[in-house]
Order: C-alpha cells, then sequence, then structure tokens
C-alpha cells in the first residue's frame, strides 16, 4: 500500500462495485418496461369488460322489448283477433321497443310452446333473438355471440260478467237509462264500448238501474238511481269487451219462402235442413203473432218484415223440445222484432250448434233499424237478444224475468216504464266477460 499525504485513497475495484450495485437497484426502467408489457393487457380486460357490458345492456333492452311485444300480442288477444292480429301487433311493439334484429328472428307462440303457461289458449309468448359480432372476445372465439329474451303474457279472467252489451265503438248514450225506466239486471254488469263522455247515460233521477257494475270504455253520465251492488263507482276507461258471438256465423238465407200471418192457434216446424245444419224454416214478409203459437227447436228465418207479437200473443217452444235443442230467429235483411201489448215470451235458445244461446240474430248487415220490446210483454226467456248492428229499446211497460235475458245491441236504450230482470248464473248463453286484464306472468 502506498500512503500519500493529504490525498483521499481509491480503490478502483471497489469504486466499480458500488456502481454496478447502484445500476443493478435502479428500477426506473423496470418499472416502465413492466407498465409497458402489461398495457396490451390492461387494454384488452376493458375492452373485454366494455363488451360483455354492452351485451348486458343489449340483452336488458331485448328483454324490454320481448315483455312489450307479448303484452301488445296479448291486448289483442283479449280483443279476439286471430294469430294474424295477435302477430302483427307484437312484432311491431318489439320493433317499436327498440329491437334491433332481423323481423325473421322474432319468434311469437300461442299458445306458449314452454314454460308454467305452456299450451295456455290464454297466452302469448315471445322470444327474441340476434347474433351480435364480437369485437375484442373475437381473439379467442370467432362466433358471433347470441343474445336472446323471453316474455309471456297472458288474460287473465276475474270472472265477472256482463248481461247487457252496446257495441258501438263512439256512439253517444250508447247505453241509455231514461223516464221511469226499473232495471233489475242480477249478478252481471251493463258495459258499453263506446268511447264517448257519454257513454253510459242516465236521463233523469226517476229512472232506475240495478245492477253488479255499469263499465264503460269512454265515460259515464249518472243519476241517483243508480245502485251497484259490486263495485262502488262506475268504471270508466276499461278496456274494450269482447262480442262473445262475433265468431257465430250468419245463416245463409235459404228455403222456399213460406207466408205467416198468425191470427189462430198455430205451431210452426222447420221444414228442410239448413246449410248449417240445422232444421229450419223460411218466412217471408213477417209474421205477425196474436194467438198463441208454439216452435219447434230449429233456425226460423223471417226474410223482410216485422217480427211482431200483440195482443195476447203467446210465444212458445213446444214443450216436447223443452229437453232438447231450442229456437233461434233469424232477422234477415230489414226484418225487425217487435214485441208488444200483452203477449207473453216464453222461448229457449239452443244449447248447442252454431247459433247456441241465441235467441233473436239480428242481421250484421243492418244499419239504422231498431229492434223493440213494447207495452207489456211478459216474457220467460233463455238466450241472448243478439243485433250487433242495430239498437235494442226496451219502451212501454215491457218486463223480462225469470231466465237469462242476454242483450248485445249495437245501442240499448231502457226507457218507459220497462223493466228488465235478468239472471244468467246458470243458462246456456256464451258469457260477455268483463274486467279482463292482460299481465306479463313470464
Amino acid at each position: 500500500m502506498i500512503a500519500t499525504k493529504g490525498r483521499k485513497m481509491r480503490y478502483p475495484a471497489k469504486r466499480t462495485w458500488w456502481r454496478l450495485t447502484e445500476a443493478l437497484s435502479d428500477r426506473s426502467g423496470a418499472t416502465a418496461i413492466l407498465v409497458a408489457l402489461a398495457m396490451p393487457v390492461v387494454a384488452g380486460g376493458m375492452g373485454l369488460g366494455a363488451e360483455v357490458g354492452y351485451h348486458f345492456l343489449l340483452q336488458r333492452n331485448m328483454q324490454h322489448a320481448a315483455d312489450m311485444a307479448a303484452h301488445a300480442g296479448a291486448v289483442r288477444l283479449r280483443a279476439g283477433d286471430g294469430e294474424a292480429g295477435v302477430q302483427a301487433a307484437a312484432r311491431h311493439a318489439a320493433i317499436q321497443s327498440g329491437y334491433v334484429g332481423p323481423e325473421e328472428s322474432i319468434d311469437l307462440r300461442t299458445p306458449p310452446e314452454s314454460g308454467a303457461y305452456k299450451g295456455s289458449v290464454s297466452s302469448v309468448e315471445v322470444v327474441l333473438s340476434v347474433a351480435q359480432p364480437r369485437f375484442f372476445t373475437a381473439v379467442f372465439l370467432d362466433e358471433p355471440v347470441k343474445i336472446s329474451a323471453r316474455a309471456v303474457a297472458s288474460v287473465m279472467r276475474s270472472g265477472s260478467r256482463a248481461c247487457v252489451l252496446a257495441l258501438a265503438p263512439t256512439a253517444s248514450k250508447a247505453i241509455t237509462v231514461s223516464g221511469s225506466t226499473l232495471v233489475s239486471i242480477e249478478n252481471c254488469d251493463v258495459v258499453t264500448n263506446s268511447n264517448a263522455s257519454d257513454a253510459f247515460f242516465m236521463r233523469n233521477s226517476s229512472a232506475q238501474l240495478t245492477v253488479g257494475c255499469v263499465r264503460s270504455v269512454g265515460g259515464a253520465v249518472t243519476g241517483a238511481g243508480l245502485d251497484m251492488r259490486s263495485c262502488s263507482e262506475v268504471q270508466q276507461l276499461v278496456p274494450v269487451v269482447l262480442d262473445p258471438y262475433a265468431n257465430a256465423p250468419e245463416p245463409a238465407i235459404e228455403g222456399i219462402c213460406m207466408s205467416a200471418h198468425s191470427k189462430n192457434a198455430t205451431t210452426f216446424e222447420p221444414n228442410f235442413i239448413h246449410s248449417s245444419g240445422v232444421p229450419a224454416l223460411r218466412i217471408c214478409g213477417g209474421l205477425d203473432i196474436k194467438d198463441h203459437v208454439s216452435f219447434a227447436p230449429g233456425l226460423y228465418i223471417i226474410d223482410g218484415g216485422n217480427f211482431h207479437m200483440n195482443a195476447n200473443g203467446d210465444v212458445a217452444m213446444d214443450a216436447a223440445s223443452m229437453s232438447g235443442d231450442g229456437v233461434t230467429f233469424y232477422l234477415a235483411g230489414d226484418a225487425t222484432l217487435s214485441l208488444s201489448g200483452n203477449g207473453k215470451l216464453n222461448i229457449r235458445a239452443p244449447s248447442t250448434g252454431p247459433y247456441a244461446g241465441i235467441l233473436f240474430f239480428g242481421s250484421r248487415s243492418q244499419s239504422g233499424l231498431a229492434h223493440e220490446v213494447l207495452g207489456n210483454s211478459e216474457s220467460i226467456t233463455q238466450g241472448a237478444i243478439y243485433a250487433p248492428s242495430s239498437a235494442v229499446r226496451f219502451t212501454g211497460n215491457s218486463t223480462t224475468s225469470n231466465g237469462c235475458t242476454q242483450i248485445i245491441g249495437y245501442t240499448v236504450e231502457f226507457t218507459g216504464n220497462s223493466t228488465l230482470r235478468s239472471n244468467c248464473e246458470t243458462n246456456n248463453v256464451r258469457e260477455i266477460e268483463t274486467n279482463v286484464m292482460v299481465r306479463l306472468v313470464e
């Protein structure tokens, strides 16, 4: 070792080692390298998360579209539309609700083919699907991501029903209760499908109506004489109620004309088999009943004129037919119904066949006509007075009692001192279902 005065010793080997150690301990460059190496992984993870999140968002939007489509389809099902109408409504609702897939990928099934409501004719199942192209995940798989959504909506029936239904969609005073009318309808409702603000109208306080509930697609003008037993107030802005006989075939006008103006006791019987398969008789120029008249079971085509019963006229089914099918009177062309005087009507509609439940069938082609129950016509009936394109009026002192009298007209009016008592708990008519709701169930 060589000593030097006033000079610090230098050790080259030690300094070299120290610099090497210092260089090895400097991590700033390594961090940059690690960050550079990690960035693709981080960016890929963020991209993957964004893509998966987008897929979840797309699925959520599709579920909303499926829900809306199923609900729209069920609404049309409730309204009585066929499969084509249900399909069209569901597809339109899906597209308007944001579904962006091809229209052919909208799979609508009624009844549903899966789930708890499989086979339910009152339900609609909608399945939406779309093949979504991949972005970041295309590194791992080439196939597009299949995203789907499913919903089921069902028509829920509450069990409530009507005995009186006005089908007019926009008519003012579609159902009118006025004068000194007394109307008592047991265990069922009165319904108008009109959207007018006064679709249901009670003109003055002397009119009285006792009913389960009054339901109106539009509004209602009521009086003090309204007594509702199953609801506390008139149900306004309700859904349109389905015409229960909308699919009943209108009878073809067939057979040889028979002229019949009854003045004496008479029994009418069918003389040919109608194309509907029902025994029938065609009466041209109207039918004027002034005495007891009995009708054997079958279809009676009143081709023009007036089906008139007055004085002491008494219309009844043949006693031998009481246990079998009943009678249907078809009012063809401009034929009208007029029951007046002191006549009694004691008949029952068929319980089977194409016209089951219908007593009087006013042609759907009639317009501007009115079918009337006048005077003091006391009746026991089981069946429907069905005039979907005509007015039905109860006026004078008319009474129907002790049976199920179902009234379906374009408009319905109760006036004068008319009385209608109808109990349709056990009958052979089709139900006029009210308070029918649509709900998403799956």
